[in-house]
């Protein structure tokens, strides 16, 4: 019977920073670790060579007959820095009352550590379990997947003899209460740059006679929202797809406080779409946000100069069914329309993810044409999580991103089951980065009955 969160602290321990070519070594343990866990439990392991990090493919066999699921994770982790916020190791698990702290606890060490316990506890109490499992599980989901969608099509066969697919990385609002993620963002990034003269230049020997590219930019920049928070770009909104009633009954079932919102964000204000509420927006309504802006002297003091470029990094949180390129096009048809005189314009394309959304049976007001075994298994869900958490799921969109779920579906025609286990005191992605140790030993036991309904043995 092996210990799960002694398994976590040891999968914590590789530094497995996957955009960080000189964390190699953290990278290659990671994945050995996995490909040795789950090899013996009696998974036939590939380790799938990309032009990057590998990909584990671990299948259990069985008759053609029995459903299959298909588990997603990733063992690779954001950047620790800054290390000087961290109050301990970012690399040393340390437990701390209920919670594990340590780069990748939560996203997405703990939560797929929690779903491999839940297989293992599974086939030990039946080791004929009537379901056949794949472990899919990728090292550059920190750094968008770029490897995923090449993986995808060489084993598309494979996957879509598969009825669904089933992850843990998403989000729960709180200890009490489990989301089941029915919808996530799409997202599509581009840089935008400005360039006036040929160099920096005098500002009071020049100024006054050509266009400054950080004004233009801002000029630019502003003309992007109305004053109520609207995208003010051309047919931004058009392709929207509706919110359903039942979605809002949902998140009304959340009874999210306002004011606590507000209170975790530090603001005294919500700036969102006319017409919806901030938990509303973050879920049903597509943004245009600005990640970052340059140009000119940045050092102390002062400099006064004319700087020759500028530049802002811009990414779009899309919703079904915005596509991801339409929109790209849409934004950067504006700006170049919108640039003046005298500034030489130029895109630089990052990457991109469509968006997904997923109806549980019984859920929507319209109809749903699903496989008989995806509905089996949002009902297990919904059965499992009533009886360990003490009240049934909720089914929300996600305001965040798993591009990867879409590139799923689109290629295999899987559909996901999302079971959030982080939660926001987790600190994802920041310093100090932890997980509820409690909501990994509930996450075992409601996976393994979902698992085992799905299989259609004893719990």
């Amino acid at each position: 019977m092996f210990d799960p969160i002694e398994k976590l602290k040891e999968f914590i321990r590789h530094q497995s920073i996957s955009a960080d070519s000189t964390a190699k070594a953290g990278m290659q343990g990671a994945q050995q670790f996995v490909a040795d866990l789950l090899k013996s439990f009696g998974f036939a392991v590939e380790s799938v060579t990309t032009a990057l990090h590998p990909i584990i493919f671990a299948q259990r066999g069985g008759d053609p007959s029995w459903p299959h699921v298909v588990i997603y994770g990733h063992y690779d982790v954001q950047p620790a820095d800054p290390l000087a916020l961290w109050k301990t190791p970012a690399f040393e698990p340390t437990i701390i009352g209920n919670r594990i702290y340590g780069r990748g606890a939560a996203d997405n060490k703990g939560p797929l550590m929690t779903n491999i316990a839940a297989v293992a506890q599974l086939l030990e109490q039946h080791p004929n379990l009537p379901l056949r499992i794949t472990f899919l599980i990728e090292g550059e989901e920190e750094m968008g997947s770029p490897s995923f969608p090449k993986f995808l099509e060489t084993y598309a066969d494979k996957l879509r003899e598969a009825d669904f697919v089933f992850l843990s990385d998403t989000a729960l609002p709180n200890e009490q209460q489990v989301v089941i993620t029915a919808g996530l963002r799409g997202l599509a990034l581009f840089d935008v740059h400005l360039t006036g003269a040929k160099g920096d230049l005098h500002s009071g020997l020049h100024g006054g006679v050509l266009r400054n590219p950080i004004q233009a930019l801002a000029e630019i920049l502003a003309t992007l929202h109305t004053p109520e928070g609207r995208v003010n770009v051309p047919g931004f909104y058009d392709d929207v797809l509706d919110v359903e009633p039942w979605e809002r009954d949902e998140l009304k079932k959340l009874g999210a406080d306002e004011k606590a919102y507000a209170d975790f964000l530090g603001i005294d204000t919500f700036y969102t779409t006319p017409g919806f509420s901030p938990f509303e927006s973050v879920r049903f309504q597509p943004t245009l946000e600005f990640n970052g802006i340059g140009g000119g002297y940045q050092g102390e003091g002062t400099k006064t100069v004319i700087p020759s470029k500028a530049f802002a990094k811009i990414s779009c949180r899309l919703v079904p069914n915005q596509e991801p390129d339409k929109i790209k096009k849409l934004v950067m048809d504006a700006i170049r329309a919108r640039t003046p005189k005298g500034i030489k314009l130029e895109f630089v394309d990052q990457h991109k993810g469509d968006p997904y959304v997923v109806v549980p049976p019984g859920r929507s007001n319209t109809p749903v044409d699903q496989s008989p075994v995806l509905a089996k298994a949002f009902r297990a869900t919904d059965a499992a999580v009533t009886t360990v958490w003490g009240r049934p799921p909720l089914y929300l969109r996600e305001g965040g991103s798993v591009p990867i779920i879409a590139d799923i579906k689109h290629t295999t025609g899987l559909d996901s089951v999302m079971f959030g286990l982080f939660l926001p005191e987790d600190n994802l992605h920041a310093p100090n980065e932890s997980f509820n140790l409690d909501v990994m030993r509930k996450g075992i036991e409601t996976t393994r009955r979902i698992l085992a309904s799905v299989a259609g043995v004893t719990a």
